[in-house]
């Protein structure tokens, strides 16, 4: 590592201000912070002095999303297997499958929203946001495997300039970015992101007089590719836990995204009351739907179906677009969980209402702040006026 940092710092002179390609600075300062952490600290006015940047932050939300990844990859290959009736398939067959679907969508996602970052920091003379580290990670793993790969890039595009670069870059941000390329596809090119086939890679979905047909070389007679939202009797409680059912890449194993959460609550990077408070809007909601007969499944269903649990625990937590007060966080988390099954279980056209719960209150987040703070100084008040 010393050597590397040697070389580094070899060539840095010719990247500063100045310098004979002093304008890629920017591009240069990414690399290198990357790398290493950053040689400088704050030298005067009120500071707190700490060895964890942003990027070191952001490599954390990384890291918990890799065992979802990881499954998503096999998850991928294995629905391809059930829909084709490639029995002959060994789990080398089903990863190799998994790879070739998924690695595409991160190419794509990477290389157009690194693009548009790095461009952007070169034009303004900024360093380049760290937040896209995440961002870039999210989006291959909330969207169907066979997007069109030029949607998925218009899409990523979309998210990045206007859901980013206009507000100022990260930390700026109003709603999640990677919540906006799945909203910007949801809208713009609703046939990708809905119907009963379109998360299972490798299955052509048309309509022909009036009826669905799936189509694909082997395809088998039985086969049915509704996720659990769109078909929850096909599939049991312990399907959706483990994850082995059709969804997006990252968003079907419970396991998978519990292993990231506890990563995320133990290093103290997500808060774990907007967790907490989500899953006790979802099952206060979901119970209330099973009690009034709106759904036959009990309330601990609706946090195992669709991105539920990813959701909360990856986006509802983005400490850019989440409540910051302690009191807020509890409030913010409960209208998403709660919000997110009232859109399941009475809204027919729409079965899955995680990404609109969380946009939603992205935006009221600091509506909600608002009410908190001044909640809090009222309260303050009048116990100075009773003493």
């Amino acid at each position: 590592m010393s050597g590397l940092r040697n070389i580094v710092d070899k060539i840095k002179p010719t990247f500063e201000k100045g310098g004979k390609l002093g304008f890629l600075h920017s591009t240069f300062d990414a690399f290198e912070t990357f790398l290493f952490v950053p040689n400088t600290v704050t030298r005067k006015g009120a500071h707190v002095r700490d060895c964890v940047d942003l990027k070191r932050v952001m490599i954390i939300v990384v890291l918990a999303l890799v065992p979802a990844l990881l499954f998503g990859i096999w998850n991928t290959g294995y629905q391809h297997k059930m829909a084709f009736g490639l029995n002959d398939w060994g789990f080398w067959n089903i990863v190799w499958y998994g790879i070739l679907k998924v690695v595409p969508l991160y190419l794509v996602s990477y290389i157009v929203g690194l693009a548009i970052e790095f461009t952007s920091a070169q034009i303004k003379g900024h360093e380049v946001n760290e937040g896209y580290l995440v961002s870039g990670m999210l989006i291959p793993l909330i969207v169907p495997v066979d997007v069109p790969l030029w949607m998925l890039a218009i899409a990523v595009a979309f998210a990045v300039l206007i859901g980013k670069e206009v507000f100022g870059g990260t930390g700026m941000n109003i709603w999640n970015p990677a919540l906006l390329t799945r909203a910007f596809l949801f809208f713009s090119y609703p046939s990708k992101m809905s119907g009963s086939t379109v998360w299972t890679g490798g299955v052509t979905r048309f309509q022909a007089e009036g009826a669905a047909f799936q189509c694909g070389n082997g395809l088998v007679d039985g086969f049915s590719g509704a996720t659990p939202l769109a078909d929850p009797a096909s599939y049991s409680f312990l399907d959706m836990f483990l994850g082995t059912v059709p969804g997006s890449v990252g968003e079907t194993s419970v396991i998978a995204i519990l292993l990231g959460a506890i990563l995320l609550i133990w290093t103290g990077v997500a808060s774990w009351k907007i967790m907490l408070s989500s899953v006790i809007g979802g099952l206060a909601i979901g119970y209330l739907g099973f009690a009034t007969g709106a759904t036959e499944l009990p309330g601990y269903y609706q946090l195992v179906m669709g991105g539920f649990l990813f959701g909360t625990v990856f986006m509802a937590t983005d400490p850019v677009t989440s409540a910051q007060t302690e009191c807020g966080k509890w409030i913010y988390g409960f209208l998403i969980g709660a919000l997110a099954v009232t859109v399941r279980l009475w809204n027919p056209g729409y079965p899955e209402g995680m990404m609109l719960a969380i946009l939603l209150l992205n935006t009221f987040a600091p509506l909600i702040d608002h009410y908190v703070i001044e909640f809090s100084i009222k309260r303050r008040n009048k116990k100075v006026k009773i003493a």
